[in-house]
């Protein structure tokens, strides 16, 4: 056999095997439609520069009396819970995605985000051409920030939010050439201006080291004009590191927290990886049975031969908590509890690996212990029992809590009939966020990676989410047609039970698919998670047909037969083939103990189809204009040109009237067009075509010119009056004098 023919025969082999392993993978009758939101643009910078916006940095809307310090002074500061108004343009996945972006913003900092209510100043986040914003709190009312279409990435959100908390890029940093170099002759003719560093008085780095890895930083392709990166990193290894758009890096988290004095985040309540002899404050019972405790061990008998923190990749480190059922009477229990944790928000989602190694009927339970006046001691709360089948390996739990007042979190280990091995506890995270529904494990990923042929897919077991659709996930490791060196990443609805898919509407209506690459780092608030989500847009059709691209998949989707013969269908596909590239993949902690993690939620956003609750005490925000009711203040800065526009058009004879400043043009009683100015707490636009702009200060300064004005006049006239007066007494003293004089004469 000829030596090319027999290399294809061995490569379809092992795709024939391949799709018919235990990874979750199944054989399809026939390639699944797919489609790729990014339309081909991998970065934010990609697309401004295809949407022909011209910014300063590629996403700076840039105020020329502003200069470039990364500490632009208190008074451009936010407050640590920053007022947002989400228009109505925005693409209903972008808003999903932005409130997402939030929650990483309170798990990881002090910086909360609240619905505008009628604040003064807050951020309105629309839809424009592309991804922008301006830097600090602007001060002026309404700031704008555009999330535009190709946006909706949680990383560049982050990154947009950043600029408007007052950051600039990482590479114009004042000893940004100690570290990489900018080929300037490889950069695109009339962008070098966006390669420009900035002294120390301008320019402040906060005292954190230059990071390769923030998510504020260029990637290496940054306006380039061929095909050579333009910038080239000193120390080789981060060359394909530097422009990160995962998640926020340890120095961004920083900068961040240096910049607003915080020293706690608002969603985080506790981590704990046991490396400590003190385990977090964490506490052995007093209920504990005889001879029964939890343990802080580097190994145990039976297993695990190493935590899951380390994997014993560090001497002198790696311990976990190890409760041994080899010996006692079966029923022995020991609970070990957290310190104690005062929750904000109502809702929490505990996280923890579990390795058991025990027999099959030892038991793991999760209680709460909380506390109130009439319970000083605590009352405890059974919230779940782990499932924990021995299997030698280390299990991601997650479990969803609802307490509202002091508690600790009580883990309850419960020997079973066995007499070997135990239950071990690592890496434990709480913290008032929701839980991920799904988890989707990949086993010996590295080993996926290098032998999974180009342009096939490996599909997740199938889930449901909570109102009942199927969906799964379809995943490139070694990258799809066209996007070698890339991880690909596709949802699907698939079909499930018949019973339950009689009760569901088609096509599906706004649900949220979120497909999550776990960074496992040991603690929460470290991880660099990378992630996409898309959502089912029900009036959206397959491209060339008329079928709905997120119907029912038995009607739209193709037959897929498993290994277990088991047959369902699979709808199309949304994702993008650029998830993740192979060298991030094997960065980090993305694959620990050799597999890989993925965290796969889907939920209903249909409420972010209607409109953000307007505030009763202030105006409609533009966009939304309501006759005779004035916006609040504009953003001056220039922006590029929105593809928005106000959904009711105005009344005919305001065609030829042009209202400044957010003016809006209205018919009077007279049916005369008139402008009706914005205004807020202490300042206004007047004038017939709102140009002109007044404010309390302005008033008050006015009005302390006039008194001043008054009074100096008052104060010539009295000196005028008195210079009068003593000028008329002194005539009169000369004429007494004259008359005085004339009759000495006379009697002389």
């Amino acid at each position: 056999m000829d030596p090319g023919a027999a290399a294809h025969m061995l490569m379809f082999l092992m795709h024939f095997l391949f799709l018919f392993s235990s990874q979750g993978r199944c054989e399809e009758t026939q390639r699944v439609i797919e489609y790729n939101v990014d339309g081909g643009k991998e970065d934010l910078f990609d697309i401004n520069e295809e949407a022909g916006i011209d910014l300063f940095e590629g996403d700076i809307v840039y105020d020329e009396n502003l200069g470039r310090n990364s500490i632009i002074g208190d008074e451009y500061r936010w407050p640590k819970v920053i007022p947002y108004y989400l228009e109505d343009d925005l693409d209903i996945n972008a808003k999903g995605v932005i409130l997402k972006a939030f929650e990483q913003y309170r798990l990881k900092s002090c910086i909360d985000y609240k619905p505008w209510s009628g604040e003064e100043n807050y951020i309105s986040v629309f839809k424009g051409n592309g991804c922008f914003s301006s830097i600090g709190n602007r001060r002026v009312g309404k700031q704008r920030l555009s999330i535009g279409s190709g946006c909706d990435r949680i990383a560049t959100i982050e990154h947009e939010f950043l600029h408007a908390l007052g950051f600039w890029h990482e590479q114009s940093r004042s000893d940004r050439d100690d570290y990489v170099s900018i080929i300037w002759d490889r950069i695109t003719e009339g962008k070098e201006h966006n390669f420009n560093k900035y002294n120390d008085s301008t320019s402040s780095a906060l005292n954190v080291p230059y990071d390769y890895g923030s998510m504020m930083h260029y990637s290496k392709k940054a306006f380039q004009n061929g095909s050579e990166p333009t910038i080239v990193t000193r120390i080789p290894a981060f060359s394909d590191m530097i422009g990160q758009r995962m998640e926020f890096s340890d120095s961004d988290l920083l900068k961040l927290n240096r910049l607003y004095n915080c020293s706690s985040s608002s969603t985080f309540l506790d981590s704990c990886d046991f490396e400590l002899e003190s385990i977090c404050g964490m506490i052995q019972s007093r209920e504990n049975d005889v001879n029964a405790t939890w343990k802080r061990v580097s190994t145990a008998a039976g297993g695990p031969d190493t935590d899951y923190t380390n994997m014993g990749r560090c001497d002198g480190k790696g311990y976990f908590m190890h409760f041994s059922t080899a010996s006692g009477p079966e029923g022995n229990r020991a609970l070990l509890e957290s310190r104690v944790l005062y929750p904000r928000r109502g809702f929490q989602c505990l996280q923890f690996f579990l390795y058991s190694s025990g027999h099959i009927n030892d038991q793991l339970r999760i209680w709460t212990r909380e506390y109130d006046t009439e319970n000083p001691n605590g009352t405890l709360r059974l919230i779940q029992q782990a499932e924990a089948p021995p299997g030698g390996e280390w299990q991601l739990h997650h479990v969803s809590l609802n307490v509202s007042r002091k508690f600790r979190v009580v883990f309850e280990g419960i020997k079973g009939s066995g007499n070997a091995g135990g239950l071990s506890l690592d890496d434990i995270n709480l913290s008032e966020t929701h839980c991920p529904e799904h988890v989707w494990r990949i086993k010996d990923f590295r080993s996926v990676l290098e032998n999974t042929p180009p342009d096939a897919a490996i599909y997740s077991p199938r889930f449901t989410s909570t109102d009942g659709y199927s969906f799964q996930m379809g995943l490139y490791p070694n990258g799809s047609a066209g996007y070698t060196g890339e991880l690909g990443a596709y949802a699907h609805l698939i079909s499930g039970s018949g019973a339950v898919e009689d009760g569901l509407v088609w096509p599906a209506r706004w649900k949220q698919m979120t497909m999550m690459l776990m960074d496992q780092n040991a603690d929460i608030r470290r991880r660099m998670n990378n992630q996409r989500s898309v959502t089912t847009d029900p009036t959206m059709t397959v491209e060339g047909t008329e079928d709905l691209f997120w119907d029912d998949p038995r009607k739209v989707g193709v037959k897929v037969t498993e290994e277990d013969g088991t047959e369902y269908f699979r709808g199309p596909g949304a994702g993008t083939p650029v998830f993740l590239t192979q060298a991030r993949a094997l960065s980090r902690d993305f694959i620990k103990g050799g597999d890989a993690i993925f965290l796969l939620t889907m939920e209903d956003i249909s409420h972010l189809s209607v409109s953000q609750p307007l505030p009763s005490t202030t105006m409609t925000p533009p966009n939304s204009p309501s006759p005779g009711t004035p916006a609040p203040a504009p953003d001056n800065s220039t922006t590029p040109a929105s593809s928005s526009s106000s959904s009711a058009a105005p009344p005919e004879p305001c065609v030829s009237v042009r209202c400044e400043n957010d003016g809006v043009c209205v018919l009077d009683d007279e049916g005369q067009a008139v402008c009706r100015c914005a205004v807020g707490q202490d300042w206004w636009y007047y004038g017939d075509r709102c140009q002109f702009k007044s404010s309390t200060q302005s008033s008050v300064l006015t009005a302390v010119l006039a008194s001043v004005g008054v009074f100096v006049i008052m104060l010539m006239v009295t000196v005028v009056s008195v210079l009068c007066v003593k000028k008329k007494q002194r005539k009169v003293q000369l004429e007494e004098q004259g008359i005085t004089m004339k009759n000495m004469i006379s009697f002389a």
